[in-house]
């Protein structure tokens, strides 16, 4: 009993070891930390921004402001071709956040988020009173859709590594297929590790 009680001992005295060593530590969101060198939030946030000011300062805006219009602006597909995974839908967030905050488009709700909403008024029209349900029909159509792609390559050597990013962003218009704006964000980034796993 007693050589069996220290071999349990022996194996969980470790274990709780290494669970006590655990620190947290919360950081305020905006705080610029880069541990691997992959994509990560502050690259989306700084691409986002970069992006947005370009595409608010163009041409094609200012025709729609001539017009005396607010274009409707939908988000299409932004495809990750990178070697990384990459949280795509928080990127495009930060894009139609930004543009939708700077009161130069309105934006439309994108496939996914359409066919809830349709859902919503399709049990509305059988559930809901007369005077509160929603009409069928009514929804904006959009009148430029965002697409673009994230790509990256990575050249490693032994300890080192610099990994090339470049984020292309375009929009088109729904009608016409005419590009109005395309936008191009390129982050070049240098990682060099104590081992010689990258």
């Amino acid at each position: 009993m007693g050589r069996m009680l220290r071999g349990v001992m022996c194996v969980v005295l470790p274990l709780l070891i290494v669970g006590c060593g655990t620190k947290v530590t919360r950081m305020d969101s905006s705080t610029t930390m880069d541990l691997s060198g992959k994509w990560n939030d502050t690259d989306s946030r700084l691409v986002s921004e970069e992006m947005i000011k370009d595409a608010l300062s163009q041409r094609w805006l200012l025709r729609w402001e001539a017009e005396g219009k607010v274009p409707n602006v939908i988000v299409g597909k932004v495809t990750n071709k990178s070697h990384e995974h990459i949280s795509v839908e928080t990127f495009t967030k930060d894009i139609e956040r930004a543009l939708l905050n700077s009161g130069s488009v309105n934006f439309v709700a994108a496939s996914s988020e359409r066919s809830q909403l349709r859902a919503e008024r399709d049990e509305q029209q059988n559930h809901a009173s007369e005077e509160t349900r929603s009409a069928q029909g009514a929804e904006t159509g959009a009148d430029l859709m965002m697409i673009g792609s994230i790509n990256a390559i990575p050249d490693k050597e032994g300890k080192r590594a610099v990994i090339f990013y470049q984020i292309n962003m375009e929009l088109v218009n729904i009608e016409t297929n005419a590009k109005v704006w395309i936008g191009e964000k390129k982050i070049k980034k240098y990682v060099q590790r104590a081992s010689a796993k990258l």
